[in-house]
């Protein structure tokens, strides 16, 4: 018969790793007595990153000591103790591969039931010494699983765990951890997934995200689909304008024979700019703000003070020059059907919701559209006659301009509709539906605000849809106290090696072996990332490609998307520039 071996539990600690301080809760300790299991957690048990673990479907989490004896063999170890994978109970009997979703267990004076296998997450490397751990505990199909608690109850070691009824579908803990993180999963295998009651929410949603994409009922995933041309290619510069005070636009054609790839509207393109010979190239991530067509590529920049690229872009290139260009990249495009869509936009942040707006006065579309935008005033509104026109051709479109300081010559009414900003508070008279998708493009501040006022408004953060044009946020789940710093090169850094370009962050790095991956140079540069497994596991890294070439170590479990890295397990084979 199962047993219940020992109980463990532990709260949130700061634990320094690697330079940074980290929240967690993954160091367990064996208890003594009987300990109440509660619907959230057990007695003196607590959970340091609620994104990723606790809640009511993960309550407690279980591991085998089957599975202990296993990892000794693997790993060369005898120092394990109860606790050590992280888990609250510590068992003997319920393996991975014959426990099922769904399946009910009494132990103690408390019922519990199975409701998904454990999340991938790097803390229990951090535990175990091994960085390979959550890659090893997934690809293995060893994760454990967790517990949801039916009926409270005291529960201690020694326990008899007696199953009281079986999940509605056979499909057991192994089977549901390889059915989303191991490649080729079965459409029937997701649907009979989908059908179980027990599984939990968030599992669920992955995996009727993949059936929709198996079925062909949503629209393919623009982040796995490969860019049209690897690198970079020459474009001949075929027009120049200036769209505003400080907004310049260029009209890019093929330099051969090749046609250009029709692009997605609100995607965008990476120029490489190389204004001396012997300095590192200039990278910069351009949206495309004209027709989505094949003919042309139309780019808004935005002229800074103190912008190389744009400087050397107005003052330098000239029509009939050619530049290099990455193939068009990005999922800032809104999937077609009926949805209401919601257009907001500051400054430069014009250009990628014009693509969306030309392609929505090309059929001319039904669909509702908002057309929310804000400028200085009237000498810093590009593409104002041209907007004007696009949404004169759609049938159920609003117009709402916004200039914050409108200068003597701008005329309320006619050149702008209200002084200030694009502003939440204005959406209700503008019956702009909390159902609609948004999509927004503009300055930082303005970005942040708009987020966090669209949130309080009660707009779900599936329906908020972002596009920035220079490094994205960090997402380091269990960082805490963690410094901004602006990026830059690593203290001491190279001057020979492969030649690591972060497109987005306008930094470029000589690699060097002493770093484990291309995310530890990313972190030593302080360029935003964004990870949770580092291991090949989760893909949260996954990043664009534009150019070059990596190796992988250890090998994900999937490969990412061509055109597309893993930045957490690769490393550069010759010179690569990444999107980030």
């Amino acid at each position: 018969m199962a047993r219940l071996l020992s109980v463990n539990v532990g709260l949130p600690q700061d634990i320094a790793w690697q330079g940074r301080t980290v929240h967690t809760a993954v160091w367990k300790r064996a208890v003594t007595g009987r300990r109440m299991a509660r619907r959230l957690n057990l007695d003196g048990d607590g959970q340091g990153d609620l994104a990723g673990h606790g809640g009511e479907h993960r309550a407690v989490f279980v591991y085998q000591m089957e599975s202990y004896r296993y990892w000794e063999r693997e790993l060369g170890r005898d120092d394990f103790t109860f606790g050590q994978f992280g888990e609250n109970f510590t068992v003997e009997g319920l393996p991975d591969d014959a426990v099922c979703i769904g399946d009910r267990y009494r132990i103690g004076g408390a019922l519990f039931e199975v409701t998904q296998p454990r999340v991938t997450c790097y803390r229990v490397g951090i535990r175990m010494h091994e960085p390979r751990m959550a890659a090893l505990l997934t690809g293995s199909g060893r994760p454990g699983f967790y517990f949801r608690v039916l009926e409270e109850g005291e529960v201690g070691a020694g326990d008899a765990i007696v199953k009281i009824a079986s999940g509605t579908e056979p499909m057991s803990v192994a089977r549901i951890n390889a059915l989303l993180y191991l490649p080729g999963p079965r459409r029937d295998e997701l649907e009979r997934a989908l059908h179980i009651p027990a599984l939990s929410a968030g599992w669920k949603g992955s995996f009727g995200a993949m059936l929709e994409q198996k079925s062909g009922l949503a629209p393919p995933d623009v982040s796995r689909s490969p860019p049209a041309w690897p690198g970079f290619r020459p474009l001949r510069v075929a027009a120049k304008a200036r769209e505003s005070a400080d907004v310049l636009s260029l009209a890019l054609e093929a330099a051969d024979a090749r046609p250009l790839a029709k692009p997605l509207p609100g995607q965008f393109i990476v120029l490489r700019l190389q204004r001396k010979r012997e300095a590192p190239p200039l990278l910069r991530s351009y949206s495309l703000a004209g027709a989505p067509e094949g003919m042309q590529y139309r780019l808004g920049i935005k002229l800074e003070t103190e912008g190389a690229a744009g400087a050397y872009l107005d003052r330098e290139t000239r029509v009939g020059d050619t530049l290099q260009a990455s193939a068009p990249r990005g999922s800032f495009t809104p999937e077609p059907g009926s949805q209401p869509l919601v257009l907001a936009s500051a400054g430069v942040g014009i250009t990628p919701v014009l693509a969306i707006l030309h392609a929505l006065a090309a059929e001319p579309s039904p669909r509702a559209v908002w057309w929310l935008y804000g400028a200085r005033d009237g000498a810093h509104h590009p593409f104002a006659a041209e907007s004007r026109a696009l949404l004169r051709r759609l049938p159920n479109a609003c117009s709402r301009i916004w200039y914050s300081r409108p200068a003597s010559a701008d005329r309320q009414g006619a050149d702008f509709d209200s002084p200030g900003h694009v502003a939440v508070a204005a959406f209700e008279a503008l019956r702009v539906p909390r159902e609609a998708d948004f999509y927004l493009c503009g300055p930082p501040a303005f970005m942040r605000t708009l987020r966090a006022d669209l949130d309080a408004w009660g707009v779900g953060t599936e329906r908020i849809h972002t596009e920035v044009f220079g490094a994205g946020e960090s997402g380091t789940p269990g960082i805490v106290n963690a410094p901004h710093r602006p990026v830059h090169a690593p203290a001491g850094a190279a001057q020979t090696g492969s030649l690591v370009s972060f497109a987005r962050s306008n930094l470029s790095t000589r690699w060097e072996p002493k770093y484990q991956s291309l995310l530890e140079l990313a972190e030593a540069c302080d360029v935003p990332v964004r990870w949770s497994c580092r291991t090949g596991v989760c893909h949260r890294c996954e990043s664009g490609l534009v150019a070059g070439a990596v190796t992988y170590r250890p090998d994900p479990l999937e490969l990412p998307a061509s055109g597309n890295v893993l930045i957490c397990c690769s490393r550069p084979v010759g010179d690569v520039v990444i999107d980030l």
